[in-house]
């Protein structure tokens, strides 16, 4: 049912109406916990904070809540709003923040899960916007992908630009940005895939 509206289906008003309402509520639900997590992150003054730039954190996420809903005013405001792609492009930076508050990333592998899992749902949103338009399957898959490798990328020169100027909490090695970047090429493949496949599914 989600995928309703971003393919070609017929459905009755009423489904439309309850699937709209129901993605309006997780929409604002996604967004209420990013602004909550990031208000606690500043203002608690927690130990698990100290260098892990959360002012910075905070002042930058929150930007992520505003891409879909600038764009599709920007688009002429197309019906029915796309809640699904904007909650998806909200969720990454609820897991990154959600993680530090409950300080996960003290986990050894909850950083790697981390990396995976939020270029997946990324990348999923993403995907699931261009299938909103008028690009083929093949190209919408290959603009996700590069996609989801320009974000990576430039996420681990956000993170190494953070870190050198004075982030104490970000200790960063060769091998971790390797890694990443290699967890976050997994994500990317995995979302964009699967968008394409449910898009492929819709048409037959």
């Amino acid at each position: 049912m989600p995928f309703i509206r971003f393919f070609p289906c017929t459905f009755k008003p009423s489904i439309l109406r309850s699937v709209s309402g129901r993605g309006l509520w997780l929409n604002v639900g996604v967004k209420a916990l990013l602004v909550g997590l990031l208000l606690f992150s500043v203002f608690s003054d927690l130990e698990r904070f100290n260098g892990k730039a959360m002012v910075a954190r905070a002042l930058t996420y929150p930007i992520a809540a505003l891409v879909v809903p600038a764009v599709w005013w920007l688009r002429g405001r197309p019906r029915p709003y796309p809640h699904l792609v904007d909650s998806l492009i909200v969720l990454p930076f609820v897991i990154d923040t959600g993680g530090n508050v409950l300080d996960l990333y003290s986990v050894y592998w909850f950083d790697d899960l981390a990396h995976f899992l939020n270029w997946t749902i990324l990348v999923s949103a993403f995907a699931l916007a261009l299938a909103r338009t008028r690009l083929g399957l093949l190209p919408a898959w290959g603009l996700a992908v590069g996609f989801g490798a320009a974000t990576e990328i430039l996420w681990e020169i956000g993170e190494y630009s953070v870190m050198k100027l004075g982030s104490s909490g970000l200790q960063l090695t060769y091998v971790d940005t390797i890694g990443d970047l290699a967890l976050g090429g997994c994500g990317t493949l995995l979302g964009a895939t699967l968008v394409s496949a449910a898009w492929r599914a819709s048409r037959s």
